[in-house]
């Protein structure tokens, strides 16, 4: 499997794409114009949760590539409404996708693209937060949920840190401690070593909500 990536945003946040698929793991902001660039042409896009950073360029992309987006259906209202973020305090406001996708729902094996996944549900940094497991590849597409040494924030509207750490500990730890990680923000980290040393949800951390 190919895999290319690319962090743009004023939050840096990073998107993956599978290039043998056409599968791209969200859609933050230039990330159409560096799709252009690379020639890479997108089948389905898959959303990890429906936060602005996450989202900006799915809409033009949409439009340019007609692809099929998929996010669960808590994440509705984040890509469809042009408004949606005002209530978060931002200033900005989304380009609302065309066409509303399809809602995905935690499934132990789903095949996307040809390619087989499971799906996580993991919310507490956003409502509809999903993980995408490529067992294969050993891969695990996090979204804002685990980062190497850190944790989803989970401050905004809808965020729950209690229901965060719980998912976290509940599903992502219980997976293989080689299961690479790839975040929506920051480097690549494993399973195994968050489990043992993440400050906030390791199991030495003493920690709390």
């Amino acid at each position: 499997m190919q895999l290319d990536s690319f962090t743009g945003g004023i939050f840096d946040t990073n998107c993956f794409f599978l290039l043998n698929h056409g599968i791209l793991i969200d859609a933050p902001q230039n990330a159409a114009d560096w799709l252009q660039e690379k020639g890479y042409r997108v089948s389905t896009l898959l959303l990890t949760h429906g936060h602005i950073d996450h989202v900006w360029d799915a809409a033009r992309i949409q439009k340019e590539h007609e692809y099929v987006v998929a996010y669960h259906a808590d994440t509705e209202q984040m890509v469809t409404e042009r408004d949606f973020f005002r209530s978060y305090g931002y200033a900005w406001d989304i380009e609302p996708l065309a066409t509303p996708g399809e809602h995905l729902e935690e499934s132990a094996s789903m095949q996307i693209e040809g390619r087989e996944f499971q799906v996580l549900l993991v919310p507490g940094h956003c409502p509809g937060s999903l993980c995408f497991l490529d067992k294969e590849a050993g891969l695990l597409y996090g979204g804002d949920t685990l980062f190497a040494g850190g944790v989803g924030r989970w401050d905004l509207p809808g965020g729950d840190g209690e229901l965060l750490f719980r998912m976290i500990r509940e599903k992502l730890f219980k997976l293989d401690d080689n299961v690479t990680v790839l975040p929506g923000h920051g480097p690549a980290t494993k399973i195994g070593i968050e489990r043992e040393t993440n400050p906030y949800v390791g199991e030495r951390s003493e920690f709390e909500v």
